[in-house]
């Protein structure tokens, strides 16, 4: 079987480097176009970690360029930049895994969270990226929109209990990432001065990831649930912890079981006797839950790696589903540990 052709569009940061370092690896996706929206640099000039590894030639992204060359491209690019060259690369026939939040709502709710959109007609066709939830409908589908890191390991855990959610109440969830997550740009927040040793939350019930989850809940159980979301930034790299609690509707005596029940055909979902941890999941694509129970409130605890199943990784592993591929083809399952 041939290789088949990839460009990277948004090479620049930290979730474009994931990419490349699992595509350089991957037995049927050939990296073969790179770009940013500057061109006129290299991958290790951009990343120097990848001297003597791999390096190519940064481009000024061109979708025409792209769709010469390559059947798939992921997008790496902020919300707003990426629905435009999402658009023309459709219409040229390309694939695309997008990274970034522009397909992920339904309009209306994009609108309002984030501006206007520029790409009504594919909003409708994309695809949200979470195999757990939608892996038949990304087999099928030309635009994948990458879920968010937040909603990633927010929605994972909660899936199996829908049913047993009490509707009229609040689920909470408490949410600690690492600063990775807030991309390579400098900010006052998320300065050395400021973050080290330092913990805060962020947005608290008010952060663009919290209608994502409500709006994927509902199309999952039909069920309207008030989300109150609190996301908190860790003076640490990498690495994302989500505790949830929610009030339930009907006596549940093993959600452990239930869990596992749930996501027994899941090759990147592990179900833990004990909360999990941040290091048993950094550097892999896998979400790690843990639920217990006290009459009748539920705690969920997930993890994942923000940067991997929270976004390149998952990103990858959505292109491997809409290609055919064996879903872990080139997906990093090792933990950085210690």
């Amino acid at each position: 079987m041939k290789d088949i052709n990839v460009a990277l569009i948004g090479a620049s940061g930290y979730t474009g480097l994931e990419i490349v370092k699992m595509l350089i690896n991957h037995k049927r996706f050939n990296l073969h176009y790179v770009a940013n929206t500057t061109g006129d640099t290299t991958l290790e000039e951009l990343h120097p970690a990848l001297k003597d590894v791999v390096n190519f030639q940064v481009d000024k992204a061109d979708a025409k360029d792209v769709a010469n060359e390559c059947e798939l491209a992921f997008l790496a690019l902020p919300h707003k930049a990426s629905m435009g060259f999402a658009k023309e690369l459709l219409e040229l026939g390309v694939k695309v895994v997008d990274l970034s939040a522009d397909y992920r709502l339904e309009l209306e709710t994009y609108e309002d969270f984030y501006c206007e959109h520029e790409d009504k007609e594919h909003i409708k066709e994309a695809v949200y990226g979470l195999p757990e939830m939608y892996r038949e409908e990304i087999k099928k589908t030309n635009l994948v929109a990458n879920p968010g890191c937040y909603p990633t390991a927010a929605l994972i855990p909660l899936l199996p209990f829908t049913d047993f959610i009490d509707e009229g109440s609040p689920i909470y969830i408490d949410a600690k990432t690492g600063v990775s997550g807030a991309g390579k740009g400098c900010k006052p927040i998320t300065a050395f001065g400021h973050l080290n040793e330092n913990f805060f939350a962020y947005s608290p019930l008010g952060h663009r990831h919290m209608p994502e989850i409500e709006e994927k809940l509902l199309k999952h159980s039909g069920k309207n649930y008030n989300i109150l979301f609190v996301p908190q930034l860790l003076p640490i790299t990498r690495g994302m912890y989500v505790s949830t609690f929610v009030q339930l509707n009907k006596r549940v005596d093993d959600p452990a079981k239930i869990l596992t029940e749930y996501f027994k055909d899941e090759p990147f979902i592990r179900v833990r006797e004990t909360p999990v941890d941040l290091k048993s999941v950094a550097g892999t694509n896998f979400c790690d839950i843990y639920a217990d129970i006290k009459e009748d409130s539920l705690y969920l605890s997930s993890s994942i790696d923000n940067l991997l199943k929270g976004a390149s990784s998952a990103a990858v592993a959505n292109a491997n589903i809409m290609f055919g591929l064996e879903e872990d083809e080139g997906i990093p399952k090792i933990a950085y540990v210690p």
